[in-house]
């Protein structure tokens, strides 16, 4: 019997051969043994439940849909009926408790030829009704003498495929042949324990190889999900290992600017011009950040708060530090409008101080762009806001000491790092999103990074009333309207589209604005548009009129949906909110909220929603928290879709779910937290096997 180790390629494994193992490398991504021990089932059949036709009668009866049955019997009256397309074989499986028709309308030929009457079958489908009758269509039949599974009594594990796969003879079927020849004839030693045994003995897992024993062929239900547990476990706890191995490394090794004086301009600012209390939650960001410019590393701070927490007034607070130590600051958004927006705040803010803040984004040109320049170079701009601008090679700093980016996740990472690189010395960074990111993943894409969060609201903010209606609403919305812009109230109106889609039946802007210009004639009612598609001169002068209150609706598509403040809308309207994602719906309602006034969030869509839309309107109706929101999202749509990680170079995990997974996440990032503080080198005899894994890992 050949002993097998995981680097064995797929080739050599008892059934396989040259022409299916290079299918499987290319459909499946399967090289080797290391790669097919970790392709997990994606369901199982549990083969030791069987259940009489009486009782699969009864469950077709109650239920609407039926699962899978395991049914034993007798096999009668094989026969075939109709011709040409309607062809078929039909057969009947009598159990001594009731019979139930099993019908074929492929591969007759050889069923004819295979089954045989009055013998015992072992029979697995869904049954269900047709003309009265019970019956199963396309049956899996096996000869009970022979079945391994009858022999066995074991749960059968399912494996995903395609049609390629198939065509060629690998179904879910084969793929468990090669596991059970593979657990069969692996050497134990090739999956040695990796995890220390005080913490295999505090959470009560199971050794390594028998976990992806019973993961792949379970001896019961009880087995399969110790071999869940464990294997979750394993790949979270590596992963936290990882990523908090990154950050020591960095606490360790990078310098930072140490910011120790604050005596001049953040005090002023702090004690005489700030215009509002700080929250606690604010206060407490702020310490942290005054802890990373004092321990003389570089910060690498996320900063996450929800919509209107206040993020802004911290980042300028940051950037004040570096002002009173002789450094200059920048802050890059990722649009016009919010670094227009950013410059307008700071710059208002500043006043008292006469500190100089500067703009710089695509629509400088010419001289004002070459005085930017120079006067950067020179060292005589504190304060940089702009865009994407700032990292052109042409834009150099005298002294760049701390850099905050504003929405990171518009970013990409070499952008950002084009950054870090414009001083000798990296800049202390400090990146905000409004767009809140559920604790796990968190933990998981920013686990290398410090994380902060503001989850406070300024005092005397009204939360936001958000309500759902239906198209055969839409005058009384327009009635409520009127109402508030009487009141002084203006308005957002979002549509998810420019033009008409032919493949999206959507309420498109320019259908959109006609309708508001019908309802809302001029000269009572003034409009302003705005679309990614108008040239920025033509977005700012719009964004102008509705600012200055000129004009009281502003129809746009979701060029808005991050950084617009204007304090005196009080409504916002989102077309076919069905069409949005939860973060997006999330972000657009924060447009709102923010002035004295209560405001209101209508989310407008079809009468019929399916069961995800349905979830996404009830979870905005129910709650304006950001983050119970994400944790929603995650759900729905799976870690990897969240706005704001798809480019963060994440784990893509082979059977951890951070989505549903987050008590085994934090029992996995507290074991490893513990594990680096009390043996950060593997020193430790109950280490040395984890170090070791490590290594091998690193050196692939």
């Amino acid at each position: 019997m050949a002993i097998l180790s995981l680097q064995t390629p797929l080739i050599y494994l008892k059934g396989v051969g040259e022409a299916r193992a290079e299918q499987l490398r290319k459909e499946l991504n399967l090289d080797n043994c290391l790669d097919l021990i970790q392709f997990f089932p994606y369901r199982y059949i549990d083969r030791t439940d069987f259940k009489t036709v009486k009782q699969a009668l009864e469950l077709a009866s109650k239920l609407d849909e039926v699962k899978d049955v395991q049914l034993k019997g007798r096999l009668k009256n094989i026969h075939v009926v109709g011709l040409k397309r309607a062809k078929r074989l039909v057969a009947t499986l009598d159990d001594g408790t009731g019979s139930i028709e099993l019908v074929w309308f492929n591969s007759i030929s050889w069923l004819q030829k295979t089954l045989k009457p009055e013998t015992q079958y072992l029979v697995f489908g869904k049954p269900y009704f047709f003309n009265g009758n019970l019956n199963i269509t396309h049956p899996e039949i096996e000869d009970a003498a022979t079945s391994e599974f009858q022999l066995s009594g074991k749960i059968q594990p399912m494996y995903p495929g395609t049609e390629k796969l198939k065509a060629r003879g690998i179904n879910s079927k084969a793929i468990a042949r090669y596991t059970r020849y593979l657990i069969d004839n692996l050497d134990e030693k090739e999956l040695f324990e990796i995890l220390p045994q005080p913490i295999t003995d505090k959470y009560k897992l199971i050794n390594r190889f028998e976990a992806y024993k019973q993961i792949h062929y379970p001896d019961s239900e009880a087995h399969l999900q110790h071999a869940i547990r464990r294997l979750k476990f394993e790949e979270l706890f590596i992963d936290q290992i990882k990523l908090l191995r990154v950050k020591q490394y960095r606490h360790s090794t990078s310098i930072g600017f140490i910011l120790k004086n604050i005596e001049h301009h953040f005090t002023n600012f702090f004690n005489n011009h700030l215009p509002f209390q700080l929250t606690e939650a604010q206060k407490r960001v702020l310490k942290e950040i005054r802890k990373d410019v004092l321990s003389g590393r570089q910060m690498n701070r996320l900063l996450q708060g929800d919509v209107g927490s206040g993020k802004t007034v911290v980042a300028l607070l940051t950037m004040l530090m570096a002002i009173d130590n002789n450094f200059q600051s920048c802050l890059m958004a990722p649009t016009e409008i919010l670094a227009q927006q950013h410059y307008a705040g700071i710059k208002e803010l500043l006043a008292p101080l006469n500190i100089r803040v500067e703009l710089l984004t695509g629509s400088v040109k010419g001289k004002q762009r070459k005085i930017i320049f120079a006067d950067l170079e020179k060292g005589e701009i504190p304060i940089l806001i702009g865009t994407h601008a700032l990292i052109e090679d042409t834009v150099k700093f005298n002294n760049l000491g701390c850099v905050v980016i504003d929405e990171q996740h518009r970013f990409g990472v070499e952008q950002r790092a084009k950054l870090w690189a414009k001083n000798n010395i990296a800049p202390h960074i400090l990146v905000m999103t409004a767009t809140p990111i559920p604790r796990t993943l968190a933990m998981t894409y920013y686990g290398d990074l410090d994380v902060s969060v503001i989850d406070e609201l300024p005092p005397g903010r009204k939360p936001i009333k958000t309500v759902h209606r239906k198209e055969s609403e839409r005058l009384q919305v327009f009635g409520f309207l009127k109402e508030q812009i009487k009141e002084g109230r203006q308005v957002f109106v979002i549509y998810p589209l420019i033009e008409e889609s032919e493949k999206l039946d959507l309420n498109n802007l320019m259908e959109g604005i006609q309708a508001f210009e019908r309802a809302f004639p001029r000269p009572q009612y003034q409009l302003s548009i705005m679309h990614g598609k108008m040239k920025p001169a033509d977005k700012d002068f719009e964004m102008q009129r509705f600012v200055a209150n000129n004009t009281q609706i502003m129809v746009s598509t979701t060029v808005i949906e991050v950084g617009v403040n204007v304090p005196n809308a009080s409504v916002m309207i989102i077309e076919n909110a069905e069409r949005f994602g939860l973060s997006q719906l999330h972000q657009l309602r924060g447009r709102v909220g923010r002035g004295a006034h209560q405001s209101f969030c209508i989310l407008m869509t079809g009468d019929k929603l399916n069961n995800d839309a349905r979830t996404r309107i009830q979870t905005m109706i129910q709650t304006n928290d950001g983050f119970k929101i994400s944790e929603v999202d995650m759900q729905l749509r799976g870690p990897g879709e969240i706005e704001g990680t798809r480019q963060s170079g994440a784990p893509n995990f082979k059977i951890a779910n951070i989505a549903t997974d987050e008590h085994i996440m934090r029992e996995a990032r507290l074991s490893a937290e513990d594990l680096l503080n009390e043996d950060g080198q593997f020193e430790k005899p109950e280490n040395m096997a984890l170090r070791k894994y490590l290594s091998e890992q690193n050196g692939k």
